[in-house]
């Protein structure tokens, strides 16, 4: 069994390739160059020990130098091998109709369709169909509405326009930041922004796998840290079990019919009541959680995907036992953060993010011990000052 993953400067390659291939897949990882033929983005999982053949691809054609690629394999191997995209926009490359049905011919696929991501990427799109389905969604206000505040303001597509996940809201505290966060989303977007109630409780999230809207595995998790604190990305998580988010996130995939990936972010009011607010349709930044806590996502994954280019050499995973409630750190953006909520007058999750460090029991979603070389690369851009691979 062979895969192709691509995008593999994102951090969260990781986590992919070292799940398929401790199951014994072989696997092919792939990175676009420049035109010196250089990666555009450190690949992290061309350091990977686990990693043998590493192939860099040209933007110029990205498309055509993967389906060659993708074929080239498939003959080497005599299989379709299963294509796995990591970054957003060969996922969407990919789910474009005429795209699609010429890669399905040369690997298998289990990826959403246009349909499905233009839904779920379209944060209003979203929160009509929670509406819909019963799932509480914090409240929407219209232009001409005058919100409570303070209040969240955020374009439909954030990640679209290149915004960061710290670029991707504003919090307005009052009319003139509130004006001033639609002028600019605005001008970005070409469109009016969404301006939402704002709610004061925890991150959650719940993150799954479904074929034509069956959902075959999930994992959920708490966010308890963030770097920056005032609302990055998130650099401490724990798995947990919720049948509450887990109902949620059945409803809205056999709403759409959804295959593939996804993560469903969710916000607590001041009541600990969780509300929809978006979805990720596609490899998320904490999709590490899903090996640190033995999900068996990734290779489930892979065996959607492997069937369908290959019913006639079916793959079973093995079953996967329930997932216990482990906490997943990325340092040293944890200890950054730790030190930013010292800052902010919160000791104890300063002193959470020092425990964390000295914990056995605590997974880093990038440093491995046996697979070391990613994460001291990753390291060494930081203090480079290099951009980040995979933030």
């Amino acid at each position: 069994m062979v895969a192709v993953i691509t995008d593999v400067h994102y951090r969260m390659s990781l986590a992919l390739i070292r799940d398929l291939a401790q199951a014994g897949v072989s696997l092919v990882v792939c990175e676009q160059m420049d035109r010196e033929g250089r990666p555009l983005s450190p690949p992290l999982g061309f350091r990977s020990r686990y990693v043998k053949e590493k192939v860099l691809l040209p933007r110029e054609d990205y498309q055509g130098a993967l389906l060659d690629l993708c074929r080239t394999v498939g003959v080497r191997e005599g299989c379709r091998p299963a294509l796995l995209p990591v970054g957003a926009s060969t996922l969407a490359m990919l789910a474009r109709p005429e795209t699609r049905a010429a890669f399905q011919a040369v690997c298998g696929l289990c990826l959403p369709t246009q349909s499905q991501l233009d839904t779920f990427n379209d944060k209003s799109a979203v929160a009509r169909l929670g509406e819909e389905l019963g799932i509480p969604v914090p409240r929407n206000y219209g232009p001409e509405e005058t919100p409570a505040f303070p209040c969240v303001v955020k374009p439909l597509c954030g990640e679209k326009f290149g915004l960061t996940a710290q670029q991707r809201y504003v919090i307005a505290a009052d009319s003139s930041r509130l004006e001033e966060a639609r002028a600019r989303f605005s001008a970005l977007t070409g469109e009016e922004p969404l301006v939402q109630q704002y709610l004061p409780g925890g991150g959650l999230g719940c993150s799954f796998l479904a074929r034509e809207g069956e959902v075959l595995a999930w994992v959920c998790h708490r966010r308890l840290r963030e770097y920056p604190v005032t609302g990055g990305p998130s650099t401490c998580c724990a798995a947990f079990h919720s049948a509450e988010l887990e109902g949620y996130v059945r409803r809205l995939a056999a709403a759409v019919g959804y295959s593939g990936l996804a993560m469903v972010e969710f916000k607590e009011d001041a009541e600990g009541r969780p509300h929809l607010l978006e979805i990720n349709p596609r490899i998320w930044g904490s999709f590490p959680l899903t090996r640190a806590a033995a999900t068996g996502i990734p290779l489930l994954w892979f065996a959607q995907a492997w069937n369908a280019g290959n019913p006639s050499a079916p793959f079973t995973p093995p079953t996967p036992a329930p997932y216990p409630p482990r906490r997943m750190v990325f340092f040293p953006s944890d200890l950054m953060a730790g030190l930013g909520y010292c800052r902010r007058g919160q000791p104890g999750k300063a002193l959470g993010a020092l425990a964390d460090f000295f914990n056995p029991a605590v997974r880093d979603g990038l440093f491995q011990w046996n697979d070391p070389a990613p994460a001291l690369a990753y390291y060494r851009s930081l203090l480079g000052g290099r951009k980040k691979s995979g933030a």
